[in-house]
């Protein structure tokens, strides 16, 4: 297997990404809890991959998908309510719209993205429906009815 590091699609593709303790201490988890490599694998000049198989080479997306179908399969197999088909991809869209909808700002929002284009992060990656509409504008009356009682 050839593997090459690809580069992003734009500049705002690279970029360095901020953490919570949670997922911290998630990632320090997988490093202590997984067997050390034989060696550490170079793939075009980049080491230290969090996932790897078990030749110790960084898991790639058909990976991940394999991974994802067979959850798929195994819960569907079991439970009634069958769950949809389920990517890595898709999970961006599901944070993405996750961190919209807990109101973080859409520039911030844009930058974890990685998106140049702002309309990217908020027209194709921001899933909102009438739901989200209803819970907004009673958020606004409360601050507003907050505000005449000052």
């Amino acid at each position: 297997m050839w593997l090459v590091i690809e580069s992003t699609k734009t500049n705002a593709g690279t970029r360095k990404l901020p953490m919570s303790e949670d997922v911290f201490r998630c990632f320090q988890a997988i490093i202590e809890d997984r067997e050390a490599p034989r060696y550490e694998r170079v793939v075009d000049e980049y080491t230290g991959f969090l996932f790897t198989d078990k030749e110790g080479l960084p898991l790639v997306a058909m990976h991940w998908e394999h991974r994802f179908n067979h959850m798929v399969k195994r819960y569907n197999a079991i439970y009634r309510v069958q769950m949809p088909n389920i990517t890595p991809h898709v999970c961006r869209h599901t944070y993405c719209s996750n961190m919209a909808k807990s109101g973080m700002n859409p520039k911030t929002l844009q930058y974890l993205m990685g998106h140049s284009d702002i309309g990217v992060t908020l027209n194709t990656y921001t899933h909102l429906g009438l739901e989200d509409a209803v819970y907004e504008l009673k958020r606004v009356e409360e601050l507003e009815n907050a505000r005449k009682e000052m």
